[in-house]
């Protein structure tokens, strides 16, 4: 499972999102060949930036497949030595939670793990779960408090709340491990925050929104204001890490720093003054400290080396700017 891909084949399901287009990308250009899925094949939007990756003609083979279907995965992971399960839907508001969120993330992630326990060669699984399957623990988020890896979002809390999209993440990554343990698959999960960065795929995801939101209008995301903000290259990476590195196991927390949303708009005002964001967000604001940490260091161990905020931000706007999602 060491470097330089020399030709193996992985599978990376729900390739054309956000994060799974950095790792199809990142995987080509270390030699890997790499089976990718997608919802359905006749849609531009959906495979065209995959196609015109580096490497994609001689390396890149798409499929269809589709979440909800038993075996769909299965001519996908074929002959491939790891699985990447990036597919899952990513939705704020539903009307109908179950059949929305809850069984395509939790069949869906079944479905491809009993794929991947029909092939020999495939020994690993990198499944993608979210920060919101670790921070709704019963625990008080208060100052000082340092989030890791043996949190987990509390299935009741959630179902009280609810909290739909993290319930369906938590639900997804406890099946997913409960399967790999019974049938002998090595699992990862890479739990990231609240992901940004540069987008490869012409159609503007969730979280690029709401930073394109933010920086438009001031909107908020979440209500508390605060951001739990990661690189989509960083947590790219971390997915190929957790399947190369040998010493790789159980879940990582991918936060690159947690931030008030003031901050981030300081910053975005210090890069482009021009959007004249400074009389709402005046230096001279107080800014209370923050109520918490993710800690970093399993993350770090694995080889993970974060972007910094500024970099990831300004990397943000250039490419909603190139992409003409905005304009200033």
């Amino acid at each position: 499972m060491s470097g330089a891909g020399k030709e193996e084949a992985v599978c990376v399901t729900g390739a054309s999102g956000f994060i799974a287009s950095w790792i199809v990308k990142l995987l080509l250009d270390r030699g890997y060949s790499v089976h990718a899925t997608v919802r359905s094949l006749d849609d531009p939007k959906k495979t065209q930036h995959l196609l015109d990756l580096d490497g994609a003609k001689e390396r890149l083979t798409l499929f269809e497949a589709n979440l909800t279907a038993e075996g769909s995965f299965d001519s996908a992971v074929n002959g491939c030595v790891c699985v990447f399960h990036t597919a899952s839907p990513v939705l704020l508001s539903v009307n109908d939670p179950q059949a929305q969120l809850i069984d395509p993330a939790v069949k869906g992630t079944l479905n491809v793990l009993k794929s991947a326990a029909k092939v020999q060669s495939l020994k690993r699984v990198v499944l993608t779960s979210s920060m919101a399957a670790v921070m709704f623990d019963s625990r008080p988020l208060e100052s000082g408090v340092v989030v890791d890896e043996t949190w987990f979002s509390d299935l009741l809390i959630c179902e009280q709340k609810q909290l739909w999209y993290p319930l369906s993440k938590t639900m997804a990554e406890d099946g997913a491990f409960k399967f790999a343990k019974e049938n002998g698959l090595q699992l990862m999960a890479i739990n990231p925050g609240y992901v940004i960065g540069p987008v490869l795929q012409p159609t503007l995801n969730l979280t690029s929104e709401g930073i394109m939101n933010m920086i438009k209008n001031g909107k908020e995301v979440f209500p508390d204001g605060i951001y739990r903000l990661v690189d989509v290259r960083d947590v790219a990476t971390a997915h190929i890490l957790a399947f190369e590195n040998p010493e790789a196991n159980g879940r990582y927390c991918l936060v690159g720093k947690v931030v008030r949303s003031v901050e981030i708009m300081k910053i975005v005002d210090r890069l482009y003054p021009s959007l004249g964001h400074s009389e709402r967000y005046i230096d001279g604001k107080s800014v209370e400290p923050l109520p918490y940490h993710v800690s970093r260091a399993k993350a770090e161990s694995l080889g993970v080396k974060f972007t910094p905020i500024e970099v990831s931000i300004k990397d943000t706007i250039e490419s909603l700017k190139e992409n003409n999602f905005l304009s200033f």
